[in-house]
């Protein structure tokens, strides 16, 4: 009898042949969606931190300091498609290849990581078929489409995010199921290479590349495989290097970089501070300030916090106050203790990390709190990582555009570079008389760009999102949290007995891997931001798809694994 698990090739074809066609006719249908779309970029107001330096280097030969903590890595990708093509809608064509790369390397992730399941029970037509649905739910989502029509390192955070998964699942498979060495050491050292560029182009993602790189952290502990050790380490020092080393350099001299992050931890927990400080206070506690001198920034902090509320009461409601408002306002609290030590930044940040781990020393409870608070708005009955708008106008994100602009701060920038003078033209929906006229007399062609700006902010079309596709989403959102809880308790079941770890165990550890992935990303801008900033939570959508169609496929394996065992064996009858 034969009992290979290969069926003659008669059998597979009309399966392969729809699903292939699925395929093409998936990718196609989403490449229309972008490209039908307008591919002038989407600014907001951060853009000077990804653009300026870009435009810096074209027009005066420099690269210019990062600010705010801020990678080259965005910048320097922006520079590339300006130097290369002249024209700012090279930066959204690309972006839109990335994303189509994101969703062709979700599904090879997924018909990859069925080697971790020996002879698995699931068919493999209805399993082609499951990813084959991730895959489009992905790409036709419009949230996706939207991120990649934007000037923000979110628009291909998703193709850094797939790729570094596809090479962590790669190394994991050759190293621990099939033993392959040098496969070991080349997928590793492409892992760990495309875990820094995630982190060097969006730092809030530091965990979740730690995360990403547990499997590699394993295997150092392994027996042997010496010279993969070696290999290994050397290609993470070099892909370090290569991606650090020039941030550091472009921006250790810059004030606005050393001082981001302790500003921004000592504004998102201002209230905690706050009290801190009201308590050393009555209790004459020793700190190194003056009595006097904290009890006026005390004081000042307060009024800033209610000022704060009542400027944007309904911005960060979970936080009780607007800690943008705190950081950036230029009579707030960060603009008055900027003065109060008259621009010496080194004390500065001195004083914002003491009281930040202050208040972890003497509040830690209420900052546990905080954090969970934050956290419950992801884990959600209905996960808010999945939007299900129906219509989103683009001319309102246009129109938007125009609080990007600071025209006396960027004009030298724009008129410096004339494809940067199109870009303004098609962004903005206004520009002012006075500022046609320069930008006209710099670069004369500026004129057919400007007319394009009012057609564009009022005919703009409306990115719609299908009703299947939102109806997807709607299942996904409120099936998030239930498959995660099924599946951490289907995965104590697995882990602890050996035989089931034996058929399970890898997929298991899978499908708990990738849940962490979202899980620490939350909680790391739940410490250092705010997760009611939308897109900190919708750009993990990749990850969220990935690990809840991960999470169906176990728990799958399982009840089919289940029946399997209750069925009872037959009599055998041949003796009698």
């Amino acid at each position: 009898m034969c009992t290979t698990p290969y069926r003659p090739i008669n059998k597979r074809s009309p399966w392969q042949i729809c699903y292939w066609s699925g395929v093409v006719i998936l990718f196609a249908w989403a490449a229309w969606q972008r490209f039908a779309l307008p591919l002038d970029p989407i600014a907001d107001p951060d853009l000077g931190w990804y653009l300026g330096p870009a435009l810096n280097k074209i027009g005066s030969g420099g690269f210019s300091p990062m600010p705010y903590g801020h990678n080259f890595i965005y910048p320097g990708f922006v520079y590339l498609l300006l130097r290369a093509f002249g024209d700012f809608r090279a930066i959204t064509v690309a972006q839109h290849i990335l994303g189509l790369l994101a969703g062709g390397m979700l599904l090879l992730t997924w018909r990859r990581v069925r080697v971790f399941v020996p002879s698995p029970r699931v068919d493999r037509n209805i399993y082609d078929a499951l990813g084959l649905l991730a895959a489009a739910i992905f790409l036709l989502a419009s949230e996706s489409i939207h991120f990649e029509m934007q000037l923000r390192p979110e628009g291909v955070c998703a193709f850094l995010f797939s790729i570094n998964l596809f090479f962590v699942t790669q190394f994991t498979a050759c190293c621990f199921v099939e033993r392959r060495r040098v496969a070991t050491a080349v997928y590793g050292i492409i892992a760990m290479l495309t875990a820094i560029l995630l982190v060097s182009l969006k730092p809030n993602f530091a965990l979740a590349a730690i995360v990403g790189l547990l499997p590699i952290g394993i295997f150092f502990f392994r027996r042997a495989w010496s010279w993969q050790k070696i290999t290994l380490a050397g290609g993470a020092a070099a892909s370090a290097a290569l991606l650090l080393l020039p941030d550091y350099f472009l921006s250790r001299n810059d004030k606005a970089s050393q001082t981001y992050l302790p500003l921004m931890l000592f504004a998102i927990h201002a209230d905690l501070i706050r009290d801190q400080m009201a308590a050393d206070l009555e209790r004459n506690a020793k700190v190194p300030y003056p009595r006097d001198w904290l009890m006026r920034v005390q004081r000042a902090l307060s009024d800033e916090i209610v000022k704060s509320s009542v400027v944007s009461p309904r911005h960060h409601s979970k936080i009780g106050f607007d800690y943008d408002y705190l950081m950036n306002n230029q009579t707030s609290i960060a603009a008055q203790l900027r003065r109060e030590f008259d621009g010496d930044v080194s004390a500065l940040c001195a004083f914002y990390w003491f009281y930040y781990r202050r208040v972890w020393l003497q509040r830690p409870l209420f900052v546990v709190k905080k954090i969970a608070r934050q956290m419950a708005i992801f884990y959600a009955p209905r996960c808010p990582v999945y939007r299900q708008t129906k219509f989103l106008p683009l001319a309102n994100e246009y129109d938007r555009g125009v609080i990007s602009f600071d025209r006396e701060r960027f004009r030298k920038i724009w008129t410096a570079y004339p494809p940067a003078v199109e870009f303004m033209a098609r962004s903005l929906s206004s520009v002012g008389r006075q500022s046609y006229r320069e930008i006209r007399a710099e670069y004369p062609p500026a004129a057919d760009f400007i007319s394009r700006t009012e057609l564009l902010a009022r005919s703009a079309p409306v990115l719609q999102q299908r009703a299947y596709i939102r109806k997807s989403l709607l299942v996904l959102a409120v099936t998030y949290l239930p498959l995660l809880l099924i599946a951490l308790t289907i995965s104590v079941v697995v882990l602890s007995q050996k035989n089931w770890r034996r058929r399970l165990g890898w997929l298991a550890a899978l499908v708990l891997f990738v849940y962490a992935y979202n899980m620490v990303s939350c909680l790391e801008v739940a410490v250092f931001h705010s997760l009611e900033v939308l897109r900190k939570v919708t750009v993990q959508m990749f990850f969220a798809t990935l690990a809840q169609f991960f999470a169906l496929w176990f728990i799958l394996e399982f009840a089919l694994e289940m029946r399997g065992r209750a069925k009872p064996s037959l009599p055998d009858t041949s003796s009698r």
